[in-house]
């Protein structure tokens, strides 16, 4: 079901709304074609194998009915062919764009009418003629930006869906930012480490030179100290990655969605949240040039920002979210 996204026009929808990619081709028609051609033939010897065809008007006629007649099976299988792979492809190019998670929601709750729903629907598992209904709310503070609930008569299931929108292909987006004490107890990290992260975030200050005079960077920690801060998020990556993304609870994320909103076509893709782990664990744990962490596809920073507030104190993790466009 993890397939590379496709994308999409907005004036070519299928069965399911999904747009037909442009490059269709014709594989399969070939012997309609040489029939053409061969017809074509006998027109120039001037021969009409049948009598009707000798009248001008009933030539033209068939002529006409066999040519419409051959175009118009071959692009119908094709394009139901095409919309029943694009609900595998879980990706697309969006209509119109998605303004918020407002809007998503909304989508789902209009799912009868709504193509994008249909397809986002039966690509999270669930057989359109099954359903009965489809609600989707908006939970606060949590790791699922919206959770849809479906029913069918044979019960219920909620999904938690993650939403990121995001203007810049190139662009990262936060998934987590807490204090660095909620980290410590979440991930039991070692006090050794902990110390190091307080420099980091700026919790405590420089104890030796610098270049920033409110708190230091990893590559600035002798090489003993960098090497214990990357061995625990190496050790500790595949625990770190999930909580990050998927979080625990009733409201826990069971999918992610990236709404790219850049350029004339709007795009989206959708993906279950163990690929999600999957594909941003994928790497070392590495110190970056600046100092920061990298996870895997993920970045660990300071905060920063607000002003010199305390708020920028806080521990952050972003990611580029339209890497999922692969």
């Amino acid at each position: 079901m993890e397939i590379a996204a496709g994308r999409a026009d907005n004036d070519k929808d299928g069965p399911t709304g999904m747009r037909f990619e442009s490059e269709c081709n014709f594989h399969g028609l070939e012997p309609i074609w040489l029939i053409i051609g061969e017809i074509l033939r006998i027109i120039n010897a001037g021969f009409a194998p049948f009598t009707f065809m000798h009248r001008p008007q009933h030539f033209n006629l068939w002529i006409l009915a066999f040519f419409l007649l051959a175009f118009s099976f071959g692009p119908y299988s094709y394009a139901q062919r095409t919309s029943a792979a694009k609900v595998e492809l879980g990706s697309n190019t969006a209509k119109n764009g998605f303004r918020n998670e407002d809007e998503i929601a909304a989508k789902f709750n209009n799912w009868k009418t709504d193509e994008e729903a249909k397809v986002w629907l039966a690509f999270m598992g669930s057989r359109l003629g099954d359903i009965e209904s489809v609600a989707a709310t908006k939970p606060h503070g949590e790791k699922a930006d919206i959770q849809v609930k479906v029913k069918t008569r044979t019960g219920e299931k909620v999904d938690g869906i993650s939403i990121k929108l995001v203007s810049n292909p190139n662009g990262f987006n936060q998934i987590d930012k807490r204090w660095l004490s909620h980290y410590v107890k979440l991930w039991n990290i070692p006090p050794d480490v902990e110390i190091a992260l307080k420099l980091f975030v700026g919790e405590v200050k420089p104890n030796k030179p610098s270049r920033d005079t409110n708190r230091m960077y990893i590559n600035e920690f002798d090489a003993e100290t960098q090497k214990k801060i990357v061995d625990f998020f190496t050790a500790n990556k595949t625990e770190i990655v999930s909580d990050l993304f998927k979080g625990d609870g009733q409201f826990s994320a069971g999918w992610l969605m990236v709404a790219l909103k850049s350029g004339a076509k709007p795009r989206w893709v959708l993906r279950s949240i163990d690929y999600v782990i999957k594909f941003y664990s994928e790497g070392p744990v590495t110190i970056t040039r600046n100092g920061n962490l990298k996870i895997g596809r993920i970045t660990m920073q300071r905060k920063g920002g607000d002003g010199g507030r305390e708020t920028a104190k806080m521990l952050q993790f972003k990611i580029n979210p339209a890497s999922l466009f692969v």
